[in-house]
């Protein structure tokens, strides 16, 4: 049927939960830059980090642009003047995810399916609104890294969906097909309008965490009970 499966992430192979507002992780990060010799109060720190990337995403141009953030943890360094080399913006990334994150879990049937679509020869992609420092950790932690023939991330492209240019950008890269491929999220606004804008086939499953508003977009198949194990008898024949 499809040669081509096109997931998101978050809310559709994986559920998660952050908070980046709760104060412990402001107080935290702010101990870790103190560490180093940066000074900042938990609100200050919050407010610039806030600051830095709102001008990150201005500097890219537009509401679909995709800033990434080890720029902003880097900056935060440099605004009191301490040297922050890649390696240490990397991990400032990953400690401020591991703080905000209160859980993460492939939802049911998400291993099964993936493995059977490599069992039949299928290609698998990811295409996530995604900040690299954090979901390619979470990637290795979820255990399903070596499922993927290709992992499309927008920070890393400098543009999120539902951008035409960052599907486009998925396709041009792999050489897909967009006829034998299809694009399976849980948030309309992102993953179907995409697929729209392309001409691409579309599933939409509603999951906990997907946002409300729907039925604006024309997937060309749906789920609306978060049910992952029924997506198989839609698109696999």
């Amino acid at each position: 049927m499809y040669r081509n499966y096109i997931f998101d992430l978050y809310g559709t192979l994986a559920d998660i939960r952050t908070d980046e507002d709760k104060p412990y992780l402001w107080k935290k990060l702010a101990e870790l830059y103190a560490s180093f010799g940066a000074f900042y109060s938990p609100a200050e720190l919050k407010r610039e980090f806030r600051r830095l990337e709102q001008k990150e995403k201005e500097a890219l141009g537009g509401k679909d642009a995709e800033p990434d953030l080890r720029r902003v943890f880097a900056k935060l360094y440099q605004q009191k003047e301490i040297v922050c080399d890649d390696t240490q913006a990397k991990m400032t990334a990953v400690f401020f995810r591991t703080l905000s994150r209160e859980k993460l879990a492939l939802y049911d049937g998400v291993e099964a399916f993936l493995k059977e679509l490599k069992r039949r020869g299928k290609s698998i992609y990811l295409l996530s609104n995604a900040q690299a420092d954090f979901t390619e950790p979470e990637l290795c932690m979820l255990g399903i890294v070596p499922y993927f023939d290709g992992i499309f991330l927008s920070s890393k492209q400098g543009v999120k969906k539902p951008s035409p240019a960052f599907f486009n950008g998925l396709l041009k890269q792999y050489r897909l097909v967009k006829k034998e491929s299809i694009m399976i999220g849980n948030d309309e606004a992102a993953d179907i309008a995409g697929a729209c804008a392309v001409g691409m086939d579309s599933l939409y499953i509603h999951t906990d965490i997907s946002p409300k508003e729907y039925g604006v977009y024309s997937a060309s198949y749906r789920i609306m009970d978060g049910d992952f194990r029924k997506i198989a008898p839609l698109v696999l024949r």
